[in-house]
């Protein structure tokens, strides 16, 4: 990455240098490469779930076993149980991956939380791969900002890209940091396998971008915040969706108490062309789906709804 680029970005991170971060095309590759570099067959990963299909498949097409650490539904909204990231943990366990904010569930894992998951993982020898690509988008008046995790724990590696938080996907720009140097010079390495470099002009851009990154952070809360309060105000009178508001990020899993989820979701994108995700995307259990609340143009989609 363009060494002002890796600048900026380092500048998003309470201790990270621009000799920590390196960039890619996309969180994707990014994921791919880590993976690729740090695993191997027969490893095993935990990684919390439901989450981003990446975060589990790649791991197992390296022949990797994937155990979930699975969020729950309780009255309180979506809650993780650390007891049971520790029960799952294993002599050959080498990697957890976490995604904070939480794709789809919206769920953040408080810093206090972030810390005692840091401290299982020294204690028991675990790397930690983050998925922040949505950090910055709290919601709730208050929040104390989430705190990335290579700030926290030194064996761990922080992802973040600019199509989620920043809604710029198509610069095709993201990007790992972490203090592990051996692990940032074999993604390195291997980058020259993949994509080489990035795009001049999305890096540039990217860059342009972050130097507002305040503003359009601040731009992207209030529209998610404003369409979260449209739907509540349009879908939770009509008795048949259980709204699971999201702790940050635009993405919510919420509940469909008609009927079955998958058909509700076939018929709703026939009859009306709005799409909705079901939990079975996710191969997660129960009659969740996948709602996005970060469109200037959501008003049209929950009306249809």
């Amino acid at each position: 990455g363009e060494p002002s680029l890796r600048e900026k970005i380092a500048g998003l991170y309470e201790t990270a240098s621009m000799e920590d971060v390196l960039v890619h095309c996309g969180a994707e590759e990014a994921i791919f490469n880590f993976m690729n570099v740090f695993l191997e067959k027969g490893d095993h990963v935990i990684c919390q779930f439901p989450v981003y299909q990446s975060l589990y498949e790649v791991a197992r097409s390296i022949g990797c076993e994937v155990s979930p650490w699975e969020l729950r539904q309780t009255e309180r909204g979506w809650e993780f149980d650390l007891n049971l990231l520790e029960r799952s943990i294993r002599p050959e366990t080498r990697l957890l991956v976490i995604n904070n904010p939480n794709n789809p569930t919206g769920y953040l894992i408080n810093n206090e939380e972030l810390e005692e998951i840091a401290a299982l993982a020294y204690r028991k020898g675990i790397f930690v791969f983050s998925d922040e690509v949505y950090r910055g988008l709290e919601l709730s008046e208050g929040t104390p900002k989430q705190r990335a995790f290579m700030d926290i724990c030194e064996n761990s590696l922080s992802l973040g890209v600019m199509s989620k938080s920043y809604g710029l996907a198509g610069l095709r720009i993201g990007w790992i940091a972490s203090h592990a140097k051996d692990i940032v010079e074999s993604m390195t390495r291997y980058k020259h396998y993949t994509t080489i470099c990035n795009s001049a002009p999305s890096e540039y851009l990217a860059e342009r971008a972050l130097e507002c990154g305040e503003k359009i952070l601040a731009r992207n809360v209030e529209i998610i915040k404003n369409n979260i309060t449209l739907a509540e105000s349009l879908l939770l009178p009509t008795g048949l969706i259980r709204l699971n508001r999201p702790g940050a990020g635009p993405i919510a899993f919420n509940e469909y108490l008609g009927g079955d989820v998958d058909n509700f979701c076939e018929k709703l994108l026939e009859d009306t062309g709005v799409l909705l995700l079901p939990g079975s995307v996710y191969d997660f259990p129960g009659n969740y789906f996948r709602m996005g609340y970060g469109r200037s143009g959501f008003e049209e989609g929950v009306q249809r709804l």
